[in-house]
């Protein structure tokens, strides 16, 4: 069983946290902000800020409002105001975002999209094992 809790953090809210040695397969809803220090195999989505540990790794697709990268990650991030890739970070993947920061030493290695906020915005990542669209892929 996957150890996620909520701890209180100062500014008075709540976090999930996946602890190192955790993986989690499969999809991971997160009302708040999430810490990732373990693995997670899977599509994230996220309504607050996703903070991905030195040791954390995520395969599969994110989505959220605000992202920080220490560890790896590989697939594709959506990211609605910032992402931050710190000096350890490796990133395999498309990234769509609004805003970009990337320290020396990073590694980023697929395309990168940027919106102004005030364009549409990008289309969802599809579930895995779906189109755009929703129409199932045919094997």
């Amino acid at each position: 069983m996957a150890k996620i809790y909520e701890e209180p953090v100062n500014s008075g809210g709540l976090h999930n946290v996946l602890a190192t040695g955790t993986t989690v397969t499969g999809t991971v809803l997160a009302e708040s902000d999430f810490r990732i220090d373990g693995r997670v195999e899977g599509e994230i989505n996220c309504k607050g800020k996703i903070v991905i540990g030195p040791k954390g790794s995520v395969k599969g697709n994110i989505e959220t409002v605000n992202a920080e990268v220490f560890g790896n990650v590989e697939g594709t991030i959506r990211v609605r105001e910032r992402l931050i890739l710190k000096s350890s970070a490796e990133l395999k993947g498309d990234i769509f975002i609004q805003t970009l920061e990337i320290e020396p030493g990073a590694k980023l290695n697929g395309s990168c999209t940027m919106s102004s906020g005030r364009e549409a915005p990008v289309e969802p990542v599809p579930p895995v094992g779906q189109k755009p669209g929703g129409a199932p892929l045919q094997k």
